[in-house]
């Protein structure tokens, strides 16, 4: 069978759909992705053909901001032009081209991914949405099938009943960390998170040997464009009697921010399963790709959000018992130094980070997931 996979041109929504790529292919069927060319590496690096499909993230993020004339990146107009609206109106000729031309039996899309959806609906295709992320707002929701029917109709196609579309939703969130909101009427099937590894065969990059204490992990997505706010964290955190390890840009140094090399580490892009190794809490921004990766890991988080979705993703996770959630915005180094040492005194978090990783065990794996979906889709 051959099953196209369709993301955003985000590498944060695309590395949470390989797992069940990759157990596809093992099971014997063709996989291809149809996304942005920048995506190319990551996908192409795991063996998969990418079709390109659509302009980059950052003609996205400046297209959509000029049609949504100032609302802010986040809201639900913002939202719904730039998945459904901008991103349909630059991409699906191009991807019903490359669609027909590959000819899938399958399409599996991302649940931000309308390009994919529409595609599907517009072929007669099977099709299936990964749900990344817990379930959206009702108000966002709204947002993105409006913008998603307009073009539906422009093109004389009958939009589906909901939004997303498909016949099959997969659920990457664990139980305890869904939040309320409205998921589209689909068959529903839970599918098991995994921290991003590294292609099969490929070595572990070196790392800095474990010395007894304590291992915290800083993985902020903006630490590459704002490195003096990962040194004031850093220094802060260094009070502690801990071992750091933080991702940041290739010119960051540990000598630069005043640091102990004995006790720090600066990594660049790591998967999330060796960033993740020897790791006694993590301190992240709330995206769903480290948030369910550490609780995978059964690793507590101390969350600083930096966006409505991060801060309902950090209570949700507070409210499970394996982790702290800051208030958005006001993340000071003094605050997540606090949060941190509370984190790793208080067994209690541990604790509960590792019920969370049982249940997340728990979740029919990748493996389940593609036999059932094939089978399915007869």
């Amino acid at each position: 069978m051959r099953i196209l996979m369709f993301s955003t041109p985000m590498l944060g929504h695309v590395l949470p759909m390989l797992p069940l790529a990759r157990a596809l292919r093992k099971q014997g069927h063709t996989v291809a992705f149809a996304a942005a060319a920048q995506l190319a590496r990551p996908v192409e690096s795991e063996g998969f053909a990418l079709i390109p499909v659509g302009p980059s993230q950052e003609v996205m993020v400046a297209e959509a901001v000029r049609r949504t004339r100032g609302a802010g990146v986040g809201s639900p107009a913002f939202v719904g032009e730039y998945f459904a609206g901008a991103r349909l109106d630059l991409s699906v000729d191009e991807a019903l081209v490359g669609a027909r031309q590959w000819a899938p039996h399958v399409i599996v899309s991302e649940h931000c991914d309308y390009v994919g959806q529409f595609v599907a609906t517009a072929l007669d295709l099977p099709s299936a949405v990964m749900a990344i992320d817990p379930a959206l707002e009702p108000d966002v929701l709204d947002a993105l099938a409006a913008s998603a029917r307009s073009r539906y109709l422009e093109r004389g196609i009958e939009p589906p009943a909901h939004a997303p579309s498909g016949r099959w939703l997969l659920d990457l969130c664990p139980p305890s960390l869904r939040r309320d909101g409205t998921l589209p009427g689909m068959e529903h099937r839970a599918l098991r998170p995994e921290p991003h590894q590294a292609p099969e065969g490929t070595p572990c990059a070196r790392r800095a040997a474990l010395t007894g204490r304590p291992r915290v992990l800083v993985s902020f997505s903006t630490s590459k464009r704002e490195p003096e706010k990962l040194g004031s964290l850093l220094r802060s955190l260094s009070t502690l009697d801990v071992d750091l390890v933080a991702t940041a840009s290739g010119d960051a140094s540990v000598e630069g921010f005043g640091l102990d090399p004995d006790r720090v580490e600066l990594v660049g892009f790591l998967p999330a399963a060796e960033l993740l190794d020897g790791v006694s809490v993590v301190v992240h921004h709330g995206g769903s790709g480290t948030t369910f990766g550490a609780a995978a890991r059964g690793v507590p988080a101390v969350v600083a959000p930096s966006t409505p979705g991060q801060l309902r993703q950090a209570h949700r996770l507070e409210a499970s018992g394996a982790g702290r959630a800051l208030p958005m915005d006001e993340a000071s180094p003094e605050a997540v130094t606090a949060a941190v040492g509370l984190v790793l005194s208080d067994p209690v978090y541990a604790k509960e980070a590792h019920r969370l990783r049982e249940e997340i065990a728990a979740m029919p794996s990748a493996s389940q997931v593609a036999e059932e979906l094939v089978a399915a889709a007869g």
